[in-house]
């Protein structure tokens, strides 16, 4: 609390009184107190930023009696991520070994709503359970990795797989000029 403090008259010589000065001094130790009271109240009472976190599936490892999964093509669907925010599609496989098959025509589009959200979404009206290979090549960015993976969630995209950019793809995206 404040406290008023007076000093002492000097018994000097003299007939005339003068008024006593007066000096004040101010007790920070209860607005200090409550400084602390209300810092560790709103500590307490604080709720913090929950992380949000995507839950991925991871597949189990290969043993020698679990069998390679053959893959359809006609239910495949590769999506590479590509430089410059890019994102290469093809319906089907890239085998260029296979004479049977025929090579896949290229396309190109963007990570927008309007972009590869559409194409899957229109693939998947076409063929009722796609499988979808995602293919991040060495110039794409972590940023597009997290877009595709947030496309697969809202297009409640069931079966997709991360998967390494074979060299076929990579020319292939050479040779397209897109």
């Amino acid at each position: 609390m404040a406290e008023i403090q007076g000093k002492a008259d000097s018994g000097g010589k003299g007939g005339k009184k003068r008024a006593k000065k007066m000096s004040t001094k101010i007790d920070m130790t209860p607005m200090v107190d409550l400084a602390f009271l209300l810092l560790t109240f709103f500590m307490l009472t604080t709720t913090f930023a929950k992380p949000n976190v995507m839950q991925l599936t991871m597949p189990v490892k290969k043993t020698d009696d679990v069998e390679d999964t053959k893959i359809k093509n006609s239910q495949a669907m590769t999506i590479l991520l590509g430089k410059d925010n890019k994102a290469y599609y093809y319906f089907g496989m890239n085998t260029p070994n296979d004479p049977t098959v025929p090579k896949p025509e290229l396309k190109v589009t963007d990570y927008s709503a309007n972009g590869i959200r559409q194409v899957i979404m229109t693939r998947q009206r076409q063929q009722p359970e796609p499988i979808i290979l995602i293919k991040p090549t060495e110039d794409a960015k972590y940023k597009n990795m997290v877009d595709i993976l947030d496309e697969m969630n809202i297009t409640n995209q069931k079966k997709y797989a991360l998967v390494k950019v074979p060299k076929e793809d990579v020319d292939l995206i050479k040779d397209s000029a897109l």
